[in-house]
């Protein structure tokens, strides 16, 4: 499956679009983790808990907008972009959306 966030995959034509394919995920640290990272928010610098966080739940929303690319027999998501919004302290959501198509 290729994924990029081109209109286009370099020497490949575009046969038939399927559509909007996305995958999400809601994902939150736990209470020690928030603890630390509530610290580092007071100390200043990067707070890595949510940075690794929300680096984990991307992966996961990717993954499930490429299976569900998959079940639409597709070669490619194209144009794939991301989301992210706040659901309440320390939880947040991901959203990976793009479009699927058959290639030539």
């Amino acid at each position: 499956m290729i994924i990029t966030n081109t209109d286009f995959v370099t020497g490949k034509e575009i046969k038939e679009t399927f559509g909007l394919v996305r995958g999400n995920t809601i994902q939150a640290k736990g209470i020690g983790k928030d603890i630390k990272a509530g610290f580092r928010n007071i100390a200043g610098g990067e707070i890595k808990e949510y940075t690794e966080m929300l680096a984990e739940a991307r992966e996961i929303a990717l993954k499930r907008m490429e299976e569900k690319a998959q079940n639409l027999d597709a070669d490619a998501v194209i144009n794939v972009r991301f989301m992210t919004s706040s659901i309440m302290g320390g939880a947040a959501e991901i959203l990976a959306y793009g479009t699927a198509v058959k290639l030539k």
